[in-house]
């Protein structure tokens, strides 16, 4: 895992403990799942209208912003992103169309 992967989840991680009053992070812990899939819900649709817009530098930004609540939320669920990345790597090398085959059979 990249090394900026493993400091956001260290981060992440400390804030479940901070005051909700001192973190964006700790206020949506706070707040609650429900908070924190609505952010990651509206942060999709954000990147979506960029990649529509086509400007790169808002792509980016707006990808940021939904990896970033994405992992508020794996970490809020007991996860983090070597989770992703070991399911990632279980994929790799199968084709797209027999991952998916493999999902339907279970």
């Amino acid at each position: 895992m990249s090394d900026t992967l493993k400091q956001l989840a260290a981060v992440l991680e400390a804030r479940k403990q901070a005051s909700p009053d001192s973190s964006y992070v700790a206020s949506l812990y706070h707040k609650g799942l429900d908070a924190i899939l609505k952010k990651i819900g509206e942060e999709a649709t954000e990147t979506v209208m960029a990649a529509k817009d086509g400007e790169k530098d808002k792509i980016i930004y707006e990808t940021a912003d939904l990896w970033f609540h994405t992992l508020v939320l794996l970490a809020q669920q007991g996860l983090g992103p070597d989770d992703v990345l070991q399911e990632l790597q279980r994929r790799f090398g199968l084709s797209g169309l027999e991952e998916k085959a493999s999902r339907k059979a279970d």
